[in-house]
């Protein structure tokens, strides 16, 4: 940004500067415009470095272009000085270098009075179109890089160049980064044009912006916000104060540091709890010096009797470090460690593969010091240690379990949450280096302090060692391990302090038998580590179709064992870790109130006792609990007599527990009866728990069998590759048919015979799959059902119909029923079992016992319907016995449970939509296995490659002015509408954007059930026309979605007290399948720092697309315009807030 006579001009790097933090940006423009002194930033070594190194990465890619088209490179000199007449020479120049149909043009400079830039490159690709690109130091595509793409391209439309359609970053690696413009180009204009306001505004006011003006955003951590919030002694000060919470805490009136120590008033909107933590940290830091107290000395118990073999550990990493051919960036240049009696040890590592030996060095080191000391344990301090240690260990294929044995048997112990659930410290951050006063004495640090420091002199000891300068090279390293080795010490120090506060308090701490947490988790299968060793030497990049194949199939062996890994791993980190590490967390509720609602007793034909409690409290974010579903109780000290699963000190939770009942308080506040239930070991107790967490996922039984047989058969072929279905879908194979009837007619469906061309394509199928993708209101039900009735009375078809839930397998059965009617299909030829012993409502079909399957599966010609469990069970139905089956909503059954399902037969049919509801995965995994098996096949593409089969193109739902922007949204405008004629009198069809203006509402609106209310209102009695009967449209015509349960409920008490309880209300997954005349759509959420789980969730075009799509001829999108206001922090975010703004705002 800077002045040309008294016009501001911007350029792409102020959009990420104001999307930040406005107030930054405005203090930038009121220095530029002289009426504050210039903020001053601190030098900034490591971004010096960042640019030369960039400037490198940029001359090299130039290289590469002169060599390729020499003089075809046009290269603009950048102007100087930064006047109007320079700027005008060079944007002229660049506009003559397109004129000239210029190979490349380097430094393009456009100027267009307000707006300057410097574009990297831009490529001729063929016929006067252009395409922007840019070079990046970055391994991955940077927002602020994206910007400044769609910022070029933008001016490359306004000079009327015709601009491709996608764009490209050349990253640092070498790798190319490509994007769709219209992924961009809608963010970029909504803040530029934000942009411009700003600087308007502060133009016509000559007052300087102020601290806390509503108008602007601050993020409160950068130069300029830091200086105010010590000035005005503001909130932000006290240690692990959120944004949103001082939001609230402003709102009651509470802005500063002194008045949050003072307060005793409730704040609307914020948990006693949280702002009991908030309020006591403020009192300690107003307490002189660097005060602490010791507010929970049990938490100190977590530390393990010390042992003379224990170990102080550190790491040094640069993380700008790459290698020429190697895709990998970042080098841990140093792991120290600090032993027990003061002695340090270095391992140091100057490449990659020096950095995997030192790891084998380091895990040989701590196994055989094991050996030793037994119950010798790590320290380290924040989760830096952990989390790299398992990355290491990833990168270089080596010491995986080996790290894990170390994790689980919490070898591994981090300091830092045991002094945050025992210690109040006077200190506005709880890093190791502001707690050192507290215990380092005299030996407080001096020289290289802090871990910036210590890359950039690592930095310059490799460029003194490339100069020839050893000894100098070589004092730079001894700094670099003095400075690690008083980290270790640091800890070192801190343990003992620790150590000496629990004695303080006569706590005990923990034995080192008791510390090994029993995670009912298995190791890897030696199948998975065959399969995954086929492949391991085989970079990604370079692998073909099959290797890629074969590292899926491992992935799939390994896939339950990683996602009960990730559960259980999470599940103990909450018993250890203080509340406010976890309270956000899916699934979790900290409990307001607990009461008794049914005392212990033992129920008629029950064993054990049982109490109902009555639960109500601060759900964290994006929760979703249901009647039936499963959790854990927690409970802190004093602990019930329930079993020490956790570390010790950690807390106690009960894994019998099971939601039986949602209700309201008479407040309106959502209340969780829960029934919990004794173990023959428990007696009965008084405690009652603190939080509702995740219960276990269900075992995954005869799944992980199934999976590792079919992974046998594959490790036995190699390297040839067996005919199989599941194979042929993870090779991206296209069916082993007659696969040009296939494709011709898979974008060909207008003549009405797209049952026919499933069918047929099926009976040309061998140990193959075939894959139809079935949009909203396609008929995908309808036409599944008729391909199964056809082929099991017409041609004697043993067929398979398998889901992720009974509901969805129930629904399809019952349309194949009503399909086979005609065709004489009975009962008795479709079956399926219970899915609850105690549920007796009757059926359609037959329900099987588990001793029934043999008997059913024996007769010719039968439809199935199970789950994963059922068909991966051998016993239940045998493997290769099915002609068919059938993976209904194949869009969100993962590759593994397709996998275990499609041992039980010959053929796959995949039938649903991967752009409606996704596959949800708890894992992470090292192959996208967790991904849909309909979502593998489209990996790229919003509608399916009629390489693998059909895409129903027509829907029978919505009115074309609905069906557009959904076509558009998540169908690559190729989705059409065939709707009969419908009227719906005085609203016009199509979507209609509400927005609405709220602040801080996170999970529910009141403002936006408002404005639902108001449209139900305005829609009842009017006529609706449909399928030639004309009617007063009434409350079931209407559907009302929201994304969070909190809004659900408030919306649903609106309508009641409006008089129209008969709407039904619910989240997405309620409605998938339904539809009606009009659907409300409530976003609930103020802007995007109050979303819970993030825009990811909110704006996810699969759930917008499910809401929307529920539309016959109106859908109402109500939100609030400042979610728009926003710069997301990664491509795939911004790509949906893009798609969200051209869906509110029309932008193309």
């Amino acid at each position: 940004m800077f002045l040309l006579d008294t016009t501001v001009v911007t350029s792409a790097s102020d959009l990420t500067t104001a999307s930040k933090c406005e107030f930054a940006f405005l203090r930038t423009l009121d220095a530029k415009l002289g009426r504050i002194p210039r903020v001053a930033e601190a030098a900034d070594a490591m971004l010096d470095r960042t640019a030369r190194l960039g400037d490198a990465h940029e001359e090299r890619v130039l290289d590469g272009y002169r060599a390729q088209h020499g003089a075809g490179v046009v290269e603009i000199d950048r102007p100087n000085p930064l006047d109007r007449a320079s700027l005008a020479l060079a944007a002229v120049a660049t506009e003559r270098a397109f004129l000239d149909r210029a190979d490349v043009v380097f430094q393009a400079t456009f100027f267009d009075g307000t707006f300057l830039g410097f574009a990297d490159f831009i490529v001729h690709t063929g016929e006067g179109v252009y395409e922007v690109q840019d070079t990046k130091l970055a391994r991955s595509a940077k927002i602020t890089a994206l910007l400044q793409l769609a910022a070029y391209a933008d001016q490359l439309n306004r000079l009327g160049v015709t601009t491709a359609e996608e764009v490209r970053l050349v990253l640092g690696d070498g790798s190319h980064s490509v994007h769709r413009l219209r992924d961009i180009l809608p963010v970029y204009l909504n803040r530029r044009a934000r942009l411009e306001r700003l600087v308007a505004e502060r133009q016509t006011d000559e007052r300087i912006v102020a601290w806390g003006d509503p108008r602007y955003t601050a993020c409160g951590h950068c130069a300029a916000c830091l200086v105010e919030v010590e000035s005005h002694r503001d909130v932000l000060l006290v240690a692990g104060m959120r944004l949103s919470q001082r939001k609230k805490l402003r709102d009651a009136g509470v802005e500063t540091i002194e008045q949050l120590a003072a307060t005793s008033a409730a704040i609307p909107g914020m948990a006693e709890t949280t702002l009991t933590t908030l309020r006591e940290q403020a009192r300690q830091q107003l307490r002189p010096g660097l005060s602490f107290d010791v507010f929970n000395p049990a938490g100190l118990g977590s530390i393990p009797v010390p042992d003379a073999g224990d170990i102080f550990f550190d790491f040094e990493g640069d993380p700008l470090h790459s290698e020429n051919n190697s895709p990998d960036w970042g080098l841990d240049y140093l792991f120290g460690l600090v032993e027990g009696d003061g002695g340090f040890r270095a391992f140091w590592a100057h490449t990659f593969a020096e950095e995997r030996q030192a790891l084998v060095d380091f895990l040989d080191y701590v196994a055989a010091r094991r050996a030793i000391f037994p119950a010798l344990h790590i320290y380290h301090y924040a989760s830096y240690e952990h989390t790299h240690l398992l990355s290491l260990a990833a990168r270089h294929g080596y010491g995986e379990e080996a790290v894990d044995d170390l994790l689980r048997e919490n070898v591994l112990v981090d300091l830092y949450p045991i002094v945050k659930k025992s210690l109040r410290v006077g200190s506005h951050s709880y890093s190791i280096k502001k707690l050192e006063p507290l215990y380092m004495g005299g030996e407080l640090r001096t020289g290289v302090d802090n871990a910036a420091d210590s890359i950039t002199e690592y930095a310059r000891s490799c460029e003194l060692l490339a100069e020839g300068r050893a000894d100098d090279a070589s004092a730079k390293l001894d700094d670099i391990a003095r400075y690690n080795e008083y980290d270790c010490l640091s800890t070192l120090r801190l343990r003992d302090w620790l150590l000496a506060r629990a004695a303080e308090n006569r706590v005990d701490l923990a034995d080192a038998r008791s510390l090994e947490l029993d995670l009912p988790v298995r190791q890897p299968s030696p199948v998975y580590l065959a399969l995954a060793s086929a492949v391991e030497n085989i970079p990604p990049a370079d692998r073909t179709a099959d290797d890629t194949a074969i590292a899926l199939a491992s992935a799939a062996i390994d896939y339950h064992r990683r996602e009960g890994k990730k559960f259980w791993q999470e599940h103990f980190a909450r018993l250890a870790n203080p509340v406010d590490a976890w309270a956000d967390t899916r699934g979790v509720l900290i409990a307001g109130s607990v009461r008794v609602h049914r005392d212990w007793r033992v129920e008629p034909r029950a064993r054990l006792a049982s109490r109902i409690l009555a639960i109500t409290g601060e759900v964290a974010p994006g929760s979703s609990f249901k009647v039936g579903t499963g959790t854990h109780l927690l409970y802190d000290a004093p602990f019930p007599p329930l079993p020490e699963t956790g570390a010790p000190g950690s807390r106690r939770a009960h894994d019998r527990a099971v939601i039986i009942e949602i209700g309201l308080t008479d407040d309106g506040v959502d209340e969780y009866f829960v029934i919990e239930k004794l173990t023959g070991e428990i007696s009965a107790y008084d405690e009652l728990p603190m939080a509702l967490a995740p219960g276990a996922p269900p075992r995954a039984g005869t799944q992980v069998d199934a999976i590792a047989e079919w992974g046998q058969e594959i490790l036995d072929a190699l390297p040839g590759m067996l005919p199989d279905a599941a194979l042929d879908i993870l090779r991206l194979r296209s069916p082993r048919g007659t696969l040009a009837s296939v494709g011709a007619i898979a974008h060909d469906s207008r003549g009405g015979e797209i049952t026919a061309a499933i069918r047929d394509s099926l009976l040309s199928i061998n140990d193959s799959y075939l894959a139809v993708q079935g949009p909203p209101g396609t008929g995908k039900t309808y036409t599944g059902s008729r391909v199964i009735a056809d082929l099991v009375v017409n041609h004697g078809w043993k067929v398979g119909v398998v889901a992720q839930s009974h509901a969805t397998v129930e629904n399809m059965l019952g349309a194949v029923i009503e399909a086979g009617r005609e065709l004489g299909l009975g009962r008795d030829r479709v079956g399926k079992k219970a899915k609850d012993t105690s549920d007796r409502t009757p059926v359609p079909w037959t329900t099987l016992g588990p001793k029934d399957f043999a008997v059913f599966c024996r007769q010719d010609g039968f439809v199935l319907g199970g789950t994963a469990w059922d068909f991966s069970n051998a016993g239940r139905v045998p493997r290769g016995s099915l002609d068919l089956l059938v993976v209904d909503e194949a869009g969100q059954f993962s590759l593994a449970s397709t996998i275990a399902s499609a041992v039980a037969a010959r053929r796959l049919l995949l039938l649903g939509d991967p752009q409606q509801l996704p596959q949800v995965s708890q894992g992470s995994h090292p192959e996208p296995v967790d991904v849909s098996a309909l979502g593998w096949l489209t990996s790229g593409h919003q509608v399916l490659p009629p390489e693998f089969g059909f895409f129903l193109e027509k829907t029978f739902r919505m009115h074309p002015a609905v069906c557009a922007p959904v076509s558009r949204l998540s169908y690559e405008d190729k989705l059409f509408s065939v709707a009969e004629t419908r009227e719906l009198g005085g609203i016009t069809p199509g979507l209609h954007p509400q927005p609405v203006s709220h602040r801080l509402n996170s999970t529910s609106s009141a403002e936006e059930a408002e404005r639902v209310v108001e449209i139900a209102r305005s829609l009842i009695g009017r006529d609706w026309t449909a399928r030639g009967i004309t009617r007063a449209i009434d409350e079931p015509d209407i559907i009302v979605v929201a994304p969070y349960n909190a809004q659900v409920d408030l919306i649903g008490q609106a309508l009641r007290a409006a008089g129209l309880g008969g709407i039904p209300v619910g989240t997405v997954d309620k409605f998938q399948g339904q539809e009606a005349a009009v659907a409300i759509v409530s976003l609930s959420a103020s802007s995007a720092e109050e979303v819970p789980r993030g825009l990811e969730f909110l704006l996810l075009a699969n759930r917008l697309n499910v809401a929307i799509s529920r539309a016959q001829w109106a859908a109402y999108l109500v939100y609030s315009p400042a979610l728009t206001e926003h710069l997301p922090t990664n491509a795939a975010t911004l790509a949906q807030l893009s798609a969200f703004i051209e869906l509110v705002e029309g932008v193309r």
